[in-house]
């Protein structure tokens, strides 16, 4: 999950922002891509082994199923009541 305390967020928050609004509309998942696999690379630089790359992995895929379950399932619910369920 990822739930961090307010305090940890903090100096976050403005750096994510920062980040966000740069992210172009065109090629936007490609700029994406980008941003997230550089991130990857940077916090395994130096750092690389077994336990790290458990981690970063398990971030990611955590981060993608919060994702889902957050934002893509709801989305997905309301346009299926909108244009009619496909089950």
């Amino acid at each position: 999950m990822p739930y961090i305390t307010p305090e940890q967020r903090k100096p976050l928050e403005p750096l994510i922002d920062q980040l966000s609004a740069l992210l172009p509309d065109k090629d936007f998942a490609g700029t994406l891509n980008y941003v997230i696999s550089r991130l990857a690379g940077s916090v395994l630089a130096g750092k690389t082994n077994y336990a790290r790359l458990n981690e970063v992995i398990g971030a990611l895929e955590s981060a993608k199923l919060e994702l889902y379950r957050r934002v893509a399932a709801p989305y997905e619910d309301t346009k299926a009541a909108t244009n009619g369920d496909v089950y």
